[in-house]
């Protein structure tokens, strides 16, 4: 369809569907034209919308991909769909004249009272139409494509399609909010574009994703609430997923992403944060304030974690970290800043970190590996929460195949696999060693507790004094009140 001056600078076309009988003639100033023999519909194709310019520029040259001579962010433009699907009414039904026609029907049924009988419904079926698909109209489009689909359509989805409509136009009325474009076409392109059977199991799982992490979240919880020996876990990882969770959190705030996932990031910090108070030991002065008004906060190790081991492995983990991360950091910093755009300084920091993360932040989570190494032990860790954990992990792999997302974000999914399958094969290689104590003082050989006349090693082990065959009937202690001795 050849564009006109007037349609590139911001004119509107109608689109006129004419459907008659065999033979009949459509055009009204014949003298053989019949009304009742010809259905016409029109709509209004041209649609306008305020223009979306990325305002990202290259924070060095200070050029962009999406500069546009003389348009502006927020400019109306009229815009063009390239698709148009045009579907006839299957509807055999006896419409009882005199008596009011049930929405959505009352809208498309007009009965001639003349013959008693009404036309049928040519209906213009936009549902499926992508707003990505929108071709914006300037002075540069000198032609349009139009791709014309016909096809019956049943009362059952005509009612689908027009109850979506009235949807549409209540929360209008009512000030309710809406997906925005992008989330409809999310919708949409999955249903037009997924296997049917693998989009119901994609639905189910979606909805064990959500258990799973309720679980997690609970299970993480519970896990640090009851914990009295840090030893076998890495302090250190703890701090820095505070600061990992706290980039997610405002990279998510500052890209408009789903408020669910939104909320989902920020319950995630809280428990972060929360953690610090578990692992270590946080006081607050408020008889010595920093600069006279902020209470002086005080944070040390707990005597648990500096007293053993895993303090010295922590350390000796994060510096072999320290000379992997910190190349690869200003690399990635380096070749985002000299070929992607941003918004601006801030969000170049936001992004560059987010997106370091989801590249490399598999190797975050080494740390707590290492330690596990080191005492050819995993019975310190929280397998039911990375089990909970794990499954989410999976879960995701699954939406990457089935959900339109960045190749840097669907690569992120499947780097924390990486790291569980190597937690799966510490805990085959460090099998359950019967005598060594966990955190509440008992082991599998002694669910009891510990005699008063066992000795436990720096690894939590047991040893039974020397000549006693017969088991201690004494009162068992704790593996803090045996260090402690």
């Amino acid at each position: 369809i050849p564009a006109g001056v007037d349609l590139q600078n911001n004119g509107t076309m109608y689109l006129h569907l004419v459907a008659a009988r065999n033979e009949a003639q459509i055009n009204p100033l014949h003298p053989k034209h019949n009304k009742h023999d010809v259905v016409v519909t029109s709509r209004m194709w041209t649609r306008f919308k305020k223009r979306k310019i990325e305002s990202t520029t290259n924070l060095l040259t200070g050029e962009t991909k999406n500069k546009i001579e003389g348009a502006e962010d927020g400019d109306i433009i009229s815009y063009w769909h390239p698709n148009l699907t045009i579907s006839m009414l299957d509807d055999q039904r006896v419409w009882p004249a005199g008596q009011p026609i049930p929405p959505p029907f009352d809208k498309w049924i007009d009965i001639d009272m003349e013959v008693m009988q009404y036309k049928p419904v040519l209906y213009i079926n936009d549902y499926w139409d992508l707003n990505s698909d929108l071709v914006p109209i300037n002075d540069t489009v000198k032609e349009l494509e139009l791709n014309v689909n016909y096809a019956p359509i049943s009362v059952f989805y005509f009612q689908i399609y027009e109850a979506q409509k009235m949807q549409k136009q209540w929360n209008s009325m009512l000030g309710v909010a809406e997906a925005s474009d992008e989330e409809n076409d999310i919708v949409k392109r999955t249903m037009l574009e997924t296997n049917p059977y693998l989009l119901g199991v994609t639905i189910v799982v979606s909805l064990v994703h959500t258990v799973f992490e309720f679980l997690a979240f609970k299970n993480d919880i519970q896990f640090w609430k009851s914990r009295k020996s840090l030893e076998g876990l890495s302090v250190r990882s703890i701090i820095f997923n505070i600061f990992t969770q706290l980039i997610v959190v405002l990279y998510v705030l500052d890209n408009d992403t789903n408020t669910m996932v939104a909320i989902s990031v920020c319950i995630g910090l809280v428990i972060e944060g929360w953690k610090i108070t578990k692992v270590m030991d946080v006081s607050v002065d408020m008889s010595n304030p920093v600069l006279g008004i902020i209470p002086r906060v005080t944070i040390k190790d707990k005597s648990s974690y500096a007293e053993s081991p895993t303090k010295a492995y922590d350390r000796l983990a994060f510096k072999y970290l320290s000379w992997v991360l910190t190349p690869l950091l200003i690399g990635y910093a380096v070749y985002s800043l000299l070929y992607e755009e941003h918004k601006g300084w801030y969000s170049w920091t936001l992004s560059m970190c987010y997106g370091y993360l989801l590249l490399f932040g598999f190797i975050m989570m080494t740390p707590q590996l290492f330690i596990n190494y080191k005492m050819k032990s995993v019975a310190h860790l929280p397998w039911r929460m990375l089990t909970y954990k794990a499954l989410n992990t999976f879960i995701d792999d699954l939406f990457a195949f089935v959900i339109k997302m960045p190749t840097l974000y669907r690569l992120g999914c499947f780097r924390d696999d990486i790291v569980f399958f190597i937690y799966l094969y510490q805990r085959w290689a460090y099998r359950e060693d019967p005598n060594r104590v966990n955190e509440f003082g008992t082991s599998k050989s002694h669910p009891e507790g510990v005699p008063e006349q066992a000795d436990i090693t720096s690894e939590g082990k047991v040893i039974l004094a020397a000549g006693e065959g017969e088991e201690v009937a004494a009162e068992p202690k704790t593996v803090e009140e045996k260090k402690t001795e």
